[in-house]
């Protein structure tokens, strides 16, 4: 009886956990943004209380891609960054603070 039930498990356990595996590997390939890096400085802006700072680059993929921007924000009290924001076929972006904890940014698609 044993051996049957540790059978199941294993029959029900492995293609869960490829499963997981193979959503993981997606996600981190194709939707995680904060592994990218930002390559040339387009523009900087400082949150109105000073706490948080919004930096644009433009990040150039090569010879068969298009220009894209990359958002990223700085938390100046603990010098945290994480990616905000990403979009491909651009090469401008305007940040606009709408209020101490909220920005806009615009881009300018090409």
């Amino acid at each position: 009886m044993k051996k049957c039930k540790r059978k199941k498990v294993k029959i029900i356990f492995i293609p869960i956990l490829l499963i997981t595996l193979i959503v993981y590997i997606i996600h981190c390939a194709f939707f995680y943004i904060q592994r990218i890096d930002g390559q040339d400085f387009l523009s900087k802006s400082t949150s109105p209380d000073g706490r948080y700072t919004v930096t644009a680059y433009l990040n150039n993929g090569g010879a068969t891609t298009d220009y894209a921007v990359l958002c990223t924000a700085t938390d100046n009290e603990t010098g945290r960054d994480r990616n905000l924001y990403w979009n491909y076929k651009c090469e401008k972006a305007e940040i606009e603070w709408i209020d101490e904890d909220t920005a806009r940014i615009m881009i300018v698609i090409s």
